[in-house]
């Protein structure tokens, strides 16, 4: 790697970093077109250094989110239960017998592009709450602490919202494609659970440590990989610590931004940027 390469790693990874960190997003999506067209880095190796740029850049996120008591809530562990072992099973699957780049683009853009569709829809057309009666109180209005009609019991999850086991599922699902790609679990994820409801201040960080964690555990297994299979396996250790830094500083910056930004404008710049990324690879699958 040369000092230009490792300049334009680092600045590569900050801008990216600041625009995805606020919506929970992995920038290794953003960051593996320029590590492949500009900083031509090999094939399988880009796959554990988009892993681990998530590894050294995925603190600077974190660390915003250290308080908001969901790095360690429920659907974290959630997330992380299902995408742990996907995302070996996936880093084993790319090494042995993945398809090559442009089916890999193709994959990503039918995901994305309309997932990304559909969430902005979803945010510019909200769907209308259930009804509560005529309005009017009266011998339709319940008893105070009761749910109205149409609203979830505290003990049930929202309506829309995925139960327990079909997000570990999910969550697995999702990291087998990291494993194979390492685009981040929560680059997938973030889109998926907003799109079905949640809260993007309690995807965020939920999606962001499980990316992390998945990071960590991805390009570990590549590098182990990479002693007894020949190839071009390992990652590109000095680009993606070089990527990581910026994408660190970047973190912090952009997960900053996220109190002061409305939910409703989180929600479509999500999918705005799935979208875009779906459009992308599909231009670049199709070429």
């Amino acid at each position: 790697m040369t000092w230009s390469e490792g300049l334009l790693g680092f600045a590569a990874g900050l801008l990216i970093s600041v625009v995805t960190a606020p919506v929970g997003v992995s920038g290794a999506v953003f960051l593996l077109p320029v590590q492949v067209s500009l900083l031509g880095v090999p094939s399988p190796a880009v796959t554990p250094t988009n892993l681990l740029y998530n590894v050294v850049a995925g603190p600077g996120a974190l660390l915003r989110h250290r308080g908001s008591g969901q790095l360690r809530g429920p659907l974290a562990r959630l997330l992380i239960a299902g995408a742990v072992p996907g995302v070996v099973a996936g880093a084993a699957v790319r090494v042995f017998a993945v398809p090559g780049p442009q089916v890999f683009r193709l994959f990503v853009a039918a995901l994305l592009l309309p997932l990304g569709l559909w969430l902005c829809a979803r945010t510019l057309r909200p769907a209308r709450p259930a009804g509560t009666g005529d309005g009017r109180g009266g011998a339709g209005e319940p008893e105070p602490g009761e749910p109205r009609l149409g609203e979830p019991s505290p003990a049930e999850p929202p309506s829309g919202q995925p139960s327990p086991r079909v997000t570990t599922l999910l969550a697995a699902v999702v990291g087998v494609a990291g494993g194979i790609y390492g685009i981040g679990g929560g680059s997938l994820l973030g889109p998926i659970l907003v799109g079905r409801g949640m809260p993007v201040a309690r995807v965020a960080p939920a999606a962001l440590a499980c990316t992390f964690v998945t990071s960590v555990v991805g390009a570990a297994t590549y590098a182990l990989l990479a002693l007894t299979t020949p190839g071009t396996v390992a990652p590109d250790w000095l680009l993606g610590i070089a990527c990581g830094l910026g994408g660190l500083v970047g973190g912090y910056l952009g997960a900053r931004l996220q109190p002061r930004l409305p939910e409703t404008g989180l929600r479509l710049l999500l999918g705005v940027m799935a979208t875009g990324i779906g459009l992308l690879y599909a231009v670049q699958g199709l070429g």
